[in-house]
């Protein structure tokens, strides 16, 4: 598997979003101390590719009300050894939505790194969630996979109706700050 990818990925990052910088050397430094980190079980940690997925006009975000965290979040998922985060997110939001979909642009929207509690046979771990931005390509028609109790289309600017989770709550201000049509 090839980090160099993802690390270029996280440089490039680090340039955008300086304020993140202590998140970003610890994502780098997992990513290149760890062979393993495309891996599902490596409990270390390991890298996950989500997708904030916006409709054509760009003005709402679907959100998926996870089925085992019970929460709203962006879909996505593990890498499963795949070391590219993009093609996982795509993967996976295909998986859970049914959408077709394509990268608003092909660089890192978002990074996170967040624990998973311990469950059944898993222990305790953190996904390094590399997140890309996405958006509708036809319908906005979806279907529920059963990884989800419900997915929603949420106008952005009202996402903190439904979680006040940190990292959702930074992709909607990132969301409004440089993407949303100017003409609202």
């Amino acid at each position: 598997m090839n980090q160099d990818n993802l690390l270029r990925q996280l440089r490039e990052y680090r340039q955008r979003c300086p304020s993140e910088s202590e998140t970003i050397a610890r994502f780098e430094a997992f990513v290149g101390s760890e062979s393993r980190c495309f891996e599902r079980n490596c409990w270390a940690g390991h890298v996950t590719g989500s997708a904030w997925i916006v409709n054509r006009p760009q003005t709402h975000v679907l959100l998926t009300h996870h089925r085992k965290l019970n929460r709203w979040l962006q879909l996505g998922g593990h890498s499963d050894g795949d070391s590219d985060p993009l093609q996982v997110a795509r993967r996976e939001a295909f998986e859970e939505s049914g959408l077709v979909m394509e990268p608003v642009c092909d660089r890192l929207f978002d990074i996170d790194i967040h624990l998973i509690p311990a469950r059944l046979e898993d222990p305790a771990h953190h996904h390094f969630d590399a997140r890309y931005a996405l958006r509708t390509v036809g319908a906005d028609a979806f279907r529920v996979s059963d990884e989800s109790h419900a997915l929603r289309w949420v106008k952005i600017d009202e996402i903190g109706t439904l979680t006040t989770e940190p990292s959702m709550l930074r992709m909607a201000r990132k969301w409004l700050e440089r993407h949303a049509p100017r003409d609202r």
